[in-house]
């Protein structure tokens, strides 16, 4: 028996629709890099982007377990002598752009390198309920289902 190798033309994307709302952070974002990268089908191929088309809804409105609302950081550098910045995670998620906050747990779940940052590209985030990818027709995952510690109700 040969080892199956998938072609990127042989691949067949989805596009899947999943609602943040109350999902705890990393283990959305576990869920969310398994489905860019196509782990959880039976033909993965490492080497070949195989993984799904990802919405991710109300991204505004995650959970963070712990005192992470506070106690998270995240930096950035602009560039200049001195110019290291950093914001808590609340910051992020009351600001302009709270969908940043899912964005970068998935980039961090996923490996480095030109493959993973291709399969990023299959990522769309939108802090609100509303999407543009109607015409896809995304089929609707419910994370809630899959494990009870997946979304946190208080």
């Amino acid at each position: 028996m040969k080892t199956y190798s998938a072609k990127p033309a042989e691949v067949e994307k989805k596009w899947v629709l999943i609602d943040a709302e109350n999902a705890v952070v990393g283990r959305l974002a576990a869920l969310v890099a398994r489905r860019l990268r196509g782990k959880h089908l039976p033909t993965y191929t490492p080497h070949v982007d195989c993984g799904d088309n990802v919405v991710v809804i109300n991204a505004g409105r995650v959970a963070l377990t712990g005192r992470k609302h506070e106690d998270k950081l995240y930096h950035w550098h602009t560039g200049h002598p001195g110019g290291i910045k950093q914001r808590t995670a609340r910051q992020i998620l009351e600001g302009k752009f709270p969908e940043r906050v899912v964005e970068k747990a998935v980039q961090r779940m996923m490996p480095e390198g030109p493959l993973a940052r291709r399969q990023l590209k299959n990522l769309r985030v939108y802090a609100g309920s509303e999407h543009p990818h109607e015409a896809q027709q995304p089929e609707k995952i419910d994370i809630g289902a899959m494990s009870a510690k997946n979304v946190r109700t208080a």
